[in-house]
């Protein structure tokens, strides 16, 4: 019994969030809870019609083996509702947690998911001192693919580029959308060196990408920033760098990667 309470109270907190509102469940969410008032009303009134019949005088002809066996079916079919909705309830949850913590173009981690396991790698480093490594990723003149081809193109393109991504990295890297056409991808147990190698891969997976664009083909590139995570420093701060690293990538001419390290704390 608790946990369909449990379940309910996560589905009352989820449409009562102010930033699940642009949420494309959110509606589908609203009016699937509808249905399950409707429903718990429904019950409701069937019990008490179930109650109020169990006091009824049967006819006489009635054998108590035929009242049972009939209110026996009428409880199995309110079994298989019961069932039937906390199993739709538990997918939909489920999809609204996927949601909330994955890009809806790309499917790839979205910027929350990527600062929880930021986080994580962060308090990991301070117990064990395992390394780990942030790349920062930026689409090579993404303004002019959206202005000269559409943002129809544009999205194809970023969806592209994130299957590139994800095939790319190791298991155990997290890869993500920041934010536009920016990425970010989570190295744990992951020094600067091991980084630019699994990062060289990746960009050049994405400089043989093709894209078609009607009767053309459209080509990207990306530049990528490297930064290895110091002891001492915030996860924010080894964005900083990597950042640092992008921009480097970028004055450089593009299509390339640039690392930085900063300098480790006594």
């Amino acid at each position: 019994m608790k946990q369909p309470q449990h379940l309910e109270a996560r589905i009352r907190e989820l449409l009562d969030d102010p930033e699940q509102q642009d949420n494309p469940l959110h509606e589908p969410l609203l009016e699937l809870w509808a249905t399950h008032q409707d429903l718990a009303r429904r019950i409701d009134r069937l019990s008490r019609i179930s109650d109020a019949y169990q006091g009824m005088a049967k006819q006489q002809e009635q054998s108590l083996n035929e009242r049972l066996n009939k209110q026996l079916r009428q409880l199995e079919k309110v079994a298989r509702i019961s069932d039937r909705y906390q199993n739709m309830m538990r997918d939909l949850n489920e999809a609204l947690r996927e949601a909330s913590t994955h890009d809806a173009l790309t499917g790839l981690a979205n910027r929350r998911l990527l600062v929880e396991r930021l986080k994580k790698e962060t308090e990991r480093h301070s117990r064990y001192r395992r390394p780990f490594s942030i790349a920062m990723l930026d689409v090579d003149h993404f303004k002019t693919i959206n202005d000269q081809y559409g943002h129809e193109l544009g999205d194809s393109a970023l969806t592209e580029i994130a299957r590139a991504m994800d095939a790319e990295v190791r298991e155990q890297d997290v890869c993500g959308r920041w934010g536009g056409e920016e990425f970010l991808i989570l190295m744990p147990e992951t020094d600067v060196a091991a980084a630019t190698r699994v990062m060289e891969r990746v960009r050049s997976a994405i400089e043989s990408l093709t894209i078609r664009a009607q009767v053309d083909t459209v080509t990207v590139t990306i530049s990528i920033g490297i930064a290895e995570y110091q002891p001492g420093e915030s996860y924010s701060t080894t964005i900083n760098h990597a950042d640092h690293a992008l921009l480097v990538a970028k004055r450089g001419g593009r299509n390339q990667l640039s690392t930085t390290r900063a300098p480790r704390l006594d």
